[in-house]
């Protein structure tokens, strides 16, 4: 492999869950390390940091020259937002040189209270187009965690926008693109949006009636051969997934990456004995998606590892030479010898002995050299040496060693210091009260043209597909729903204005870049349950970028939605099979062979089965039971309740909307209370 140039190098961004994961990303090459803390890391189940550990790994890392991220990308309910500001603000205490976040509301605040402190939009925010970019920018992030499903062309038009592009170049890769994935809530109240992630797409899922099959399970992503092509595109940071892998997966990830970045061949052998499942893909990069993507955890791919991890272990076991350090040092007559260090413009000075008069062969600089070259248990390595020594004086060894010891403290100690970034701070407003008001007014969604005509006149607004919006006559009650993942933003502008042109003013807005777009052609805006709107700071947010209203996020419960006011309409979904993954691959055609053999379902373990709908460039999997809220108006405080149509006919449109009018049941049984009551982890 040709070498990158330093112009073009990324910075290699490496995880660690531990202690040791921060000695062996460090050890190994990694510029950079992200870490998660005891709360609101959306890797809960990784061993994290408590805060003492945290300051030990931020300094330790300084030390080395490499940078720290700390991982607060949750959604965060209105109750956890000051505990939240208190973790971000204790991350600024101890230096940590970024956050990555994903609640729009917690970002906005901490615009407000750390305004120097760089934020990364997390993977978790789907941000996957050009303009979903310029919308973070807008908002303050320095840099955006592009979504793993995303081509080498995308991520480079993603790049061209001017803000950093954070681009994963190995590891895990979810089936849902991240951020859209409630499979696990809905399943047993563990919240991939809450860092509690359960993998259930990990377990048994079929497309095929009869066969025990994974059809939810994508082998790890491993774009290392890719790497001097994303150095050419502008990709500002390179991410290895993994903070609940142990530290010799961090090795051997880093490693190959480093090897790859200095323009030598990388050991994938290792790599994929260490972790793997069933292979590798770079099926997301190189745009060719299908059955080769999709694998998982064999019991050869766990021997395999067994080999390996000695060696890996021996690869970060000692310290790592991270600067070159000069000395200067002056032993006179009389006076305590003193020994001056300079470090990347650092300079620091420590004292030692009185030198005595030599008996035998006095110091000279060859003598004190040899002294200071002991650097073996520090980060440095030996430089330029000045020596005044007087004639015919005498230091001990042990005194010379014992002044090095102290002036490599002091130097560990600036170098700490001068890396910590400069934070300013400032108080902002985080009170909140819950609003009771009954959900009078009703909205629908539908998803065919068909089921147009069940639509009761009282009815607030419809929610449609915007390819509906070319079959139909525009009303002012008509929203046009933008597709949930965007392949062309360029083909989707020139929808919107053609649709405009016919007379439809509003738009559903489930992503950042919808809202951009949107607002750029002069649409009224709606929010969507893609936004993840959980706490009313994220619906003020939404209101000061555009927003008339929001529909809450279906992972909340009745109590927390109560308290999503942010002077900004808030609904709620009471009715439907809800979208519980968002998939560029779909599962179904991967497992049959072509679209023609679509059995549109898959079974898991238990027998039930989860509808599969493919749209544009993507598809989504919905919840196997029915999500029934309507004899239950009395008990939701919002201001306006939405039905959520798929496959029903126009007369069960009628008559759920009627339900819900009424506050009656709509099915006896077969349905579930979703998350309202029991809520998520």
């Amino acid at each position: 492999m040709s070498e990158i140039s330093r112009k073009n190098k990324p910075e290699l961004l490496a995880p660690a869950g531990s202690m040791e994961s921060i000695y062996s990303a460090v050890r190994c090459g990694a510029d950079a390390v992200y870490v998660g803390g005891g709360r609101f890391s959306a890797r809960a189940n990784a061993v994290n940091f408590t805060d003492e550990e945290l300051e030990k790994a931020v300094d330790y890392c300084h030390l080395h020259g490499v940078k720290v991220y700390r991982a607060m990308n949750t959604l965060v309910f209105a109750e956890e937002m000051r505990d939240f500001l208190a973790a971000a603000r204790l991350s600024a205490d101890i230096g940590v040189d970024g956050l990555i976040v994903q609640d729009i509301g917690a970002a906005r605040l901490l615009r407000e209270s750390l305004p120097d402190m760089r934020l990364n939009a997390s993977t978790q925010m789907t941000i996957h187009t050009p303009e979903g970019a310029r919308l973070a920018k807008e908002m303050g992030f320095s840099r955006v965690v592009a979504a793993r499903e995303l081509s080498m062309a995308e991520l480079e038009k993603m790049a061209e926008t001017g803000i950093e592009i954070e681009a994963f170049i190995h590891g895990a890769l979810c089936m849902s693109v991240s951020g859209q994935c409630y499979m696990s809530a809905m399943i047993g109240s563990r919240s991939a949006d809450r860092g509690m992630c359960a993998q259930a797409c990990r377990l048994p899922f079929s497309a095929v009636s009869g066969e025990e099959r994974c059809d939810l399970s994508l082998k790890d992503l491993c774009g290392i051969p890719h790497i001097k092509r994303l150095s050419e595109i502008g990709i500002a940071s390179l991410k290895i997934e993994g903070r609940m892998k142990r530290a010799e997966y961090v090795a051997a990830a880093v490693t190959a990456c480093r090897a790859a970045l200095d323009g030598k061949e990388p050991d994938l052998d290792t790599l994929r004995a260490v972790f793997s499942r069933s292979g590798f893909t770079d099926g997301y990069l190189t745009g060719k998606t299908g059955a080769e993507m999709f694998g998982y955890r064999r019991k050869e791919d766990v021997v395999s590892a067994e080999a390996v991890l000695p060696v890996l272990r021996e690869s970060y076991r000692k310290e790592t030479k991270a600067a070159e350090a000069d000395f200067a040092v002056y032993i006179k007559q009389g006076e305590p010898s003193r020994l001056e260090m300079t470090c990347g413009g650092i300079t620091v000075t420590a004292e030692g002995a009185v030198p005595e008069t030599a008996k035998n062969r006095p110091a000279d600089k060859e003598y004190v050299s040899r002294q200071l070259d002991k650097l073996g248990d520090t980060v440095y390595f030996l430089g330029n040496i000045r020596a005044e020594i007087g004639e015919g004086l005498m230091l001990p060894a042990s005194a010379i060693n014992a002044v090095r010891r102290e002036v490599c403290e002091k130097m560990n100690a600036a170098r700490i210091s001068a890396a910590k970034p400069v934070q300013r701070y400032a108080e902002c407003e985080t009170k909140y009260a819950a609003k009771r008001r009954y959900p009078e007014k009703i909205r629908v969604r539908i998803s065919c043209a068909e089921q147009l005509s069940g639509v009761p006149d009282y009815t607030e607004y419809v929610i449609m597909p915007i390819g509906i919006c070319t079959e139909i006559t525009a009303e002012n009650r008509y929203i046009a729903e933008l597709p949930r993942f965007v392949s062309d933003e360029e083909k989707l502008k020139k929808q919107l204005e053609d649709i405009k042109a016919r007379g439809f003013e509003r738009l559903l807005c489930t992503n950042l870049a919808h809202i951009k777009i949107g607002r750029d052609l002069g649409f009224k805006l709606h929010g969507g349950f893609g936004l993840n709107i959980a706490n009313p700071f994220a619906a003020e947010t939404a209101r000061l970028l555009g927003l008339e209203d929001v529909t809450a996020s279906f992972e909340c419960k009745l109590g927390q939605i109560s308290c999503i006011n942010g002077g900004i309409p808030v609904g709620v979904i009471v009715y439907g099979h809800l979208p519980v993954m968002l998939t560029r691959n779909c599962p179904v055609k991967q497992a049959v062979g072509n679209c023609k053999k679509c059995t549109g379902r898959l079974i898991d373990r238990t027998g039930r089965s989860f509808a599969v709908r493919c749209k544009a460039g993507y598809s989504e999997v919905f919840n196997s039971d029915l999500l029934m809220m309507t004899d239950r108006m009395d008990e939701i405080s919002a201001d306006f309740a939405v039905l959520y149509f798929t496959d029903e006919s126009a007369a069960e449109v009628r008559r759920a909307a009627d339900c819900c009018r009424g506050g009656r049941k709509i099915a006896d049984s077969g349905f579930t209370r979703g998350l309202y009551y029991r809520g998520v982890e």
